[in-house]
């Protein structure tokens, strides 16, 4: 039972975030639900490991979010 409760769960959406040095060389990815805190975490539509110590492709930025309160506001009007 508890099987079938987990598949209708609501489940915490991680995003991908790219830390990049002033460089803008990827050194690090995280996966979190929140943006990591510091200076240098971008976030990214996926981790690819062969970015690592190089560039980051400048399509693979995600491109900013609205704030959840101005989302929810649009769909009530």
């Amino acid at each position: 039972m508890r099987y079938l409760i987990s598949l209708f769960a609501p489940r915490p959406l991680h995003r991908c975030f790219a830390l990049l040095d002033r460089n803008g060389h990827c050194q690090a990815f995280k996966q979190c639900s929140l943006q990591p805190m510091g200076d240098g975490w971008v976030e990214i539509e996926e981790i690819r490991l062969n970015w690592l110590h190089h560039p980051l492709p400048a399509n693979a930025r995600v491109s900013q979010r609205q704030p959840r309160a101005r989302a929810q506001h649009l769909l009530t009007t």
